[in-house]
């Protein structure tokens, strides 16, 4: 059964930390990025090791399995609209739409050890693209293709936010 998609808009996390996983945008940085990536890595080479990992908790919710195939492709889009923003004035994102992706690459029958060995690939990518941005260029803009405009900063908080937020999804 498909998915509902999620339609939210979830850059209120900029103004207020997550009621449901608790992060704090606030205290995230581009220069935080890296060791709050590299924290999390583990726990997801756990959870893709689950004997449940493809089992869904309910029709409504994705498995350990499909998140961590979204979280994968969240690290290389994000990676992507990061090397944008710091060479493009402006940068402006495509729209992605996540749900279609999940169907395309077949997230629900995707392999386990293979996703968690490019998660892991993808997540170091994006962790060491952060630690090299250096402060001067934290206020360097993005805009998404529905408007919402970011700096590198919020773009890292946003991001951190998403990625900690589906580690908790599944731990939860």
């Amino acid at each position: 059964m498909p998915i509902i998609p999620d339609t939210k808009d979830w850059t209120w996390v900029l103004q207020r930390p997550c009621a449901e996983c608790g992060f704090d945008a606030s205290a995230a940085t581009p220069a935080t990025a890296p060791g709050i990536l590299e924290s999390m890595l583990p726990r997801w080479r756990v959870a893709l090791r689950r004997p449940d990992v493809a089992e869904r908790p309910d029709e409504n919710t994705w498995s350990v399995l499909e998140y961590a195939c979204h979280v994968r492709d969240v690290f290389s889009l994000f990676d992507h609209r990061l090397g944008l923003m710091l060479t493009e004035d402006d940068a402006r994102f495509a729209d992605w739409d996540q749900d279609a992706t999940a169907v395309e690459k077949d997230y629900a029958n995707a392999d386990p050890a293979v996703v968690s060995t490019e998660l892991t690939a993808e997540g170091e990518q994006i962790a060491a693209s952060f630690g090299r941005v250096p402060e001067e260029q934290w206020d360097r803009k993005g805009t998404r293709s529905n408007g919402s405009e970011f700096t590198v900063l919020t773009f890292a908080q946003y991001f951190l936010h998403d990625v900690v937020h589906h580690l908790h999804d599944v731990d939860g």
